[in-house]
């Protein structure tokens, strides 16, 4: 079985290039994010049933040989039980244009253009599928939607000729305007207006920046029209909004900028999100406001370390178990020395996993006890060379969700640096 699948959030860019796999892939079947934006659910309450959408649910994984992604690179805005699939032997073809992630598929069709709607437009004219008005409007949408009609910085020559050739097949205008009315109502007016009343002006790099710090409570569709009219209203190379919802202690970071000097997708990158050098966003849980602005504006510099690097705060030397001592001397030894985890070395000290105590919530039976390390530590682990920064060994604790990292020299573990160690020395965020 094949299937296509596109990120959570949906909008029409990703709902675009999820039709347009149907006419490049025969037979394939479209499997639709239950979490949609408010323009798309509007759009499918009327449309749905032109598509023959599948749920999530309704696929059985097992089944899978084939995946199609498209509008996004990361493992994490793939539909929950939809992620197990990176874990089985398929293949997986993908087109985007936002930059690389963690997908690594085996088929990747991807370019920096405003819209992943037009790389689909572009294969279908390769083959030369005909497409209908229905499909043309809808392809259409996508385009701009995510190039705000062709006219954010991000927007290529590509995507004008996509438009131009979907005009060209009947795309109806006046449907588009019909479904692309931007939601924007007393909770986005009253968001905006308290940021404009609290704007300030940085200047970096010889770039106006704008970051603003705003509390909301519950989830606020169009987050990302607001930050779009704040940018526009206060003139700036880049605006970025962070929405602090104080009821789940998470942060929405959501960027727009006009500059081809400020990749506001790098940037989301670095703090666990994505996007294109136009327009991206992300979320963190936990974390001070203001210090998220802290990050921001050390990522403008591209300043990644500052003068702190990972010999400045690991612990050495490292505590490590060899991968064939019993679990039970394991958890006497995490009792005595006060740590939750350590790096599972062989024979020759080549660090092969990491055991923390997460993983004793795989041990059901007593007699697992006397079971090898090997049988429950985290294989492939994370780990970072001496030479690079604190800020990077931060990042990938912000990417991988783990607490702690080896510090490798040469193959060997000379160091080891916590969540802890990182976290709260540079962005004030609170360990597990």
């Amino acid at each position: 079985m094949q299937i296509a699948t596109t990120h959570t959030g949906s909008d029409f860019d990703a709902l675009a290039s999820l039709v347009a796999c149907s006419l490049l892939y025969p037979g394939i079947k479209l499997v639709l994010p239950n979490c949609l934006n408010q323009n798309l659910k509007t759009f499918l309450s009327i449309h749905k049933d032109l598509f023959g959408f599948y749920s999530p649910k309704d696929i059985d994984i097992d089944q899978v040989k084939s995946l199609v992604i498209v509008d996004t690179s990361s493992w994490k805005r793939i539909e929950g039980g939809l992620r197990e699939l990176k874990n089985k032997n398929i293949e997986i073809i993908l087109f985007d244009h936002h930059n690389s992630d963690d997908i690594t598929p085996d088929i990747e069709i991807r370019k920096q253009t405003g819209a992943a709607t037009t790389i689909m437009i572009q294969e279908l004219q390769k083959k030369r599928k005909i497409i209908t008005p229905i499909q043309a409007t809808l392809f259409l949408m996508g385009i701009y939607e995510d190039t705000g009609n062709l006219t954010f910085p991000s927007t290529t020559a590509e995507d004008a000729s996509a438009t131009a050739y979907l005009l060209d097949r009947k795309a109806d205008l006046g449907i588009l305007n019909t479904f692309l009315q931007h939601s924007y109502g007393k909770q986005q007016k009253d968001i905006l207006f308290k940021m404009l009343e609290t704007y300030k002006r940085v200047h970096i790099e010889n770039h106006s920046i704008s970051i603003s710090n705003v509390e909301i409570k519950g989830r606020v569709q169009n987050l990302a029209l607001v930050i779009q009219m704040y940018r526009d209203i206060i003139n700036v190379n880049a605006a970025f909004g962070i929405f602090h919802d104080i009821e789940t202690n998470k942060c929405m970071i959501i960027g727009r900028s006009g500059s081809e000097s400020i990749n506001i997708g790098n940037i989301m990158n670095a703090l666990g999100g994505g996007g294109h050098p136009g327009a991206g966003s992300a979320q963190l849980k936990d974390v001070n406001p203001a210090t998220i602005e802290t990050m921001i504006i050390e990522l403008i510099k591209g300043n990644d370390s500052g003068s702190v690097n990972l010999s400045d705060i690991m612990s050495y030397p490292v505590i490590t178990i060899n991968e064939n001592t019993k679990i039970k001397e394991l958890a006497m030894l995490l009792r005595d020395v006060g740590c939750t985890g350590v790096p599972v070395t062989d024979k020759n000290d080549n660090l092969v996993g990491v055991i923390s105590r997460r993983d004793f919530k795989k041990i059901k039976k007593d007699s697992q006890m006397q079971s090898p390390v090997k049988a429950f530590m985290t294989r492939n682990p994370v780990s970072i060379s001496y030479d690079k920064s604190a800020m990077e060994a931060a990042k990938k604790m912000i990417k991988y969700d783990i607490g702690r990292i080896p510090i490798m020299k040469d193959n060997k573990i000379i160091g080891i640096v916590t969540r802890s160690d990182t976290m709260l020395y540079f962005y004030d965020l609170l360990p597990d």
